[in-house]
């Protein structure tokens, strides 16, 4: 059996326990914030991030790890393992994958690049499926096909923070945005096919949950979920409190709540609260 390399970028959910898992590798986004560079989850935590993005005299931006940054990975991973697979944020929000691809053109091992189309806990979820299926000895490209079909099962939808902070990342028109913020309307942000559209709207934030839950409940009618993500930015008993009030109606559903972490918190805003499941997990 292949000895897998697991390499994912800072956009996942990594908790001390992956941090620290010996086949997982996780390479880091840069924030740069009026001129400066910081590494994410490395010198910049989401608390830290949030603080400044009060002070800030221009809009932050975020960049991508450089082909140099994954060619010098990849080197490295080649002295103990037989290939890399690397289960990556969205192609249509970041160029990740690309430099990826690229990095894997300079070296001598096998690197797989998959696109996860999604970011946070669902991209965490991806490369834990994965590893799983690799445990139970499936080959390589087995291993891919199952987790591109798994990732094209997937629903996510947003309420996001800041309607501000979205719009001057470049990340949302300004008709949309004034729109939203002069009529007080919450757009649900939708990540359909790997990129941000707005799904529904509604007048107020409990409106907008309520219709995010009626999706989770059609498609948990449609077929049984058995686990579920809330993502939110930087308050925890938000997504805790969302969590306790969806446990009550789907039961044997486990939820489980992940921050978005620093480069998500740039584009969205700390108040951002969002769900996510895989249709296709078993």
């Amino acid at each position: 059996m292949d000895k897998i390399a697991w390499v994912t970028d800072s956009t996942a959910f990594l908790n001390n326990e992956l941090r620290n898992h010996p086949h997982i590798y996780q390479i880091p986004m840069t924030i740069i914030m009026d001129g400066k560079e910081y590494t994410d989850g490395v010198d910049l935590t989401p608390e830290e991030l949030y603080a400044s993005l009060k002070t800030l005299d221009t809009p932050p931006k975020t960049s991508q790890p450089s082909i140099g940054a994954f060619r010098e990975l990849y080197e490295n991973l080649q002295k103990d393992y037989d290939c890399i697979i690397a289960v990556l944020v969205s192609a249509k929000l970041s160029g990740t994958v690309s430099s990826s691809e690229q990095a894997a053109q300079l070296v001598d091992i096998p690197v797989y690049s998959i696109d996860s189309k999604i970011l946070s806990y669902p991209l965490t979820r991806l490369v834990l499926k994965g590893m799983e299926l690799a445990e139970a000895g499936l080959d390589i490209k087995e291993i891919i096909r199952r987790l591109e079909a798994l990732r094209d099962t997937g629903e996510t939808y947003v309420l996001i923070g800041s309607l501000e902070q979205l719009h001057r990342s470049g990340r949302m028109s300004g008709v949309q945005f004034f729109l939203g913020s002069m009529l007080n309307v919450k757009p649900i942000i939708s990540v359909r096919d790997g990129e941000l559209s707005v799904k529904e709207k509604a007048r107020s934030e409990r409106k907008a949950k309520d219709k995010i839950v009626n999706l989770l409940r059609g498609a948990h009618e449609r077929k049984l979920l058995k686990e579920v993500f809330i993502l939110y930015g930087l308050h925890p008993e938000e997504a805790e409190e969302w969590k306790r009030e969806l446990q009550e109606e789907f039961n044997g559903v486990k939820f489980g709540c992940y921050s978005l972490g620093a480069t998500i918190g740039v584009h969205a805003g700390e108040n951002t609260l969002g769900i996510s499941w895989l249709n296709g997990l078993e």
